[in-house]
C-alpha cells in the first residue's frame, strides 16, 4: 500500500523533487495524525475504566505522537521555503529542528507519564481487567506496527529525518503497548498492586530513552556530522575515473537539509598538463555529480609533479613517516624546493578529527626527517580530515 501511495504521490517524478517530498511527508503526518488520536481516545476510555496508569501512559503517549504528526507537517512544509538574502542555502535544516522538536514532545511527555507511574508504585491500586478493554489494546498493535512500517517506507524513500523518527516511536509504542497487554493479563492473575505502576514507569522510560535517541541524532546533523562513506566513495570514483585526475583529497560535505548538499574537493592533475582541457572536464564533473547525486560540488585543480623520480623518492619516504604515525594519514600537494645548505619540503598532511597530537605534528614530522637528511626542513599544513 506504501509503494503505491508513494507512486499516486509522484507521478513519475523523483522522490527527491522538493513538492514530492512535502507531499509525503505531508500524507505520513496526515495519517499520523488520524490513527494516533482514535487510538488516544480508544485507550483513554479503556484506561480510564481500569483505572490503570500504565494504560493512560499508553494512551498519552500516542497523543503526544498526534503533536509529532503535526510538527512534521510544518517542518516539511517550511523546509520547502525557496533561499533568500538570509539564507542563501534554503530552509532544509527546518525538517532536522522538527525532528528535534518531536524528540523533545515525547521526553516531556515520558517525564510527566514517569512521575504519574512512581506514584501509582507508591499508592498502589488492584486494576480490574475485562475482555472488551483488552480487545482494543490488541487491535492498537498491529495498527502502531503498520504505521511504523509506512512511516519507515516513506521516511528512507524520500530521506526524511523527522518521518524516520516517526517511525521508531511507532515500534517502540508496538513494545509498549504490548507490555501494557502483558501486564494486565498477568496483573488479573496474580495479587500484586504495585504491578500497574510498575508497567507504566517502564512505559514512560522507553519513551523518554526514545527521544533521547532521537534527539540526538538530530542534534548531529544539526551540527555537523561525517557524510555517508557511500556518498563519499561515490564522488571519490567518479573524479577519480576521469582521464587525467591522479588523486582526490580534502573532500568537504555539508548538509544543509535533504536536497541541499554542497561540497568540495581537491583533483590532482599532473603539472604539464593542457590546463584548459583539464578544466573542462573538471566542469563535466561537476555537472555530473549534481546530475547523479544530486550534490553541488566545486572541484579545485592541484597540479603535482609526475616526472622527477627524485622527488618521488622523497615523497614516498615522508608518506611512510606519516603512516607510521597514523594508518589513517596521508600526504598530498607536495612539492621541493632545492638548496645547497637547506631543503624544503612543502606538503600537506590529513589529519583524523580525532587525533590528539596535532599541535606536536609538524615538530615530530620534521624530526624524522631530518633523521634522513638534516638539510630538510618541513613545511607543513594541516588538513582535518571531513570525510
Amino acid at each position: 500500500m506504501t509503494k503505491y501511495l508513494l507512486n499516486k504521490i509522484s507521478k513519475g517524478r523523483e522522490l527527491s523533487d522538493d513538492a514530492v517530498r512535502t507531499k509525503v511527508c505531508t500524507l505520513a503526518g496526515f495519517l499520523g495524525i488520524v490513527c494516533n488520536l482514535l487510538l488516544f481516545l480508544l485507550k483513554i476510555v479503556v484506561g480510564m475504566s481500569m483505572k490503570s496508569i500504565a494504560i493512560i501512559s499508553d494512551a498519552f503517549n500516542n497523543l503526544s505522537d498526534t503533536g509529532s504528526s503535526v510538527v512534521t507537517i510544518i517542518g516539511a512544509k517550511l523546509s520547502r521555503k525557496k533561499p533568500d538574502k538570509e539564507h542563501p542555502f534554503g530552509h532544509g535544516r527546518y525538517e532536522y529542528i522538527s525532528a528535534l522538536i518531536v524528540s523533545f514532545i515525547i521526553i516531556l511527555v515520558g517525564f510527566e507519564l514517569f512521575k504519574s507511574s512512581v506514584n501509582k508504585v507508591l499508592n498502589p491500586a488492584m486494576i480490574n481487567l475485562s475482555p472488551w478493554p483488552l480487545a482494543i489494546l490488541c487491535i492498537s498493535v498491529p495498527v502502531k506496527f503498520w504505521m511504523y512500517r509506512y512511516n519507515r517506507a516513506m521516511g528512507k524513500a524520500v530521506n526524511s529525518g523527522v518521518v524516520l523518527a516517526a517511525a521508531r516511536d511507532n515500534l517502540n509504542d508496538v513494545v509498549a503497548t504490548s507490555a501494557v497487554i502483558l501486564a494486565s493479563l498477568i496483573g488479573n492473575l496474580i495479587n500484586f498492586a504495585p504491578l500497574d505502576g510498575v508497567v507504566g514507569t517502564a512505559v514512560s522510560l522507553l519513551i523518554m530513552y526514545s527521544g533521547f535517541g532521537i534527539s540526538m541524532d538530530t542534534i548531529g546533523l544539526l551540527l555537523g556530522t561525517t557524510p555517508d562513506a557511500g556518498i563519499t566513495e561515490k564522488i571519490r570514483g567518479i573524479i577519480s575515473s576521469a582521464a587525467g585526475i591522479v588523486g582526490v583529497h580534502d573532500l568537504i560535505v555539508h548538509d544543509y537539509g535533504p536536497g541541499r548538499v554542497l561540497a568540495s574537493v581537491h583533483a590532482e592533475v599532473p603539472d604539464d598538463c593542457d590546463i584548459v582541457e583539464v578544466h573542462e572536464k573538471i566542469d563535466a564533473l561537476e555537472h555530473r555529480i549534481n546530475d547523479e547525486l544530486g550534490i553541488h560540488i566545486v572541484i579545485h585543480m592541484d597540479p603535482i609533479s609526475l616526472n622527477c623520480e627524485y622527488t618521488e623518492n622523497i615523497k614516498l619516504q615522508v608518506q611512510q613517516i606519516v603512516k607510521k604515525i597514523d594508518v589513517r594519514m596521508n600526504i598530498h600537494d607536495f612539492r621541493m624546493v632545492d638548496g645547497i645548505n637547506n631543503i624544503n619540503l612543502i606538503f600537506d598532511v590529513e589529519v583524523p578529527a580525532e587525533y590528539a597530537e596535532v599541535d606536536n605534528l609538524k615538530e615530530i614530522i620534521d624530526n624524522e626527517l631530518k633523521k634522513i637528511d638534516s638539510r630538510f626542513n618541513a613545511v607543513i599544513n594541516i588538513d582535518i580530515i571531513y570525510t
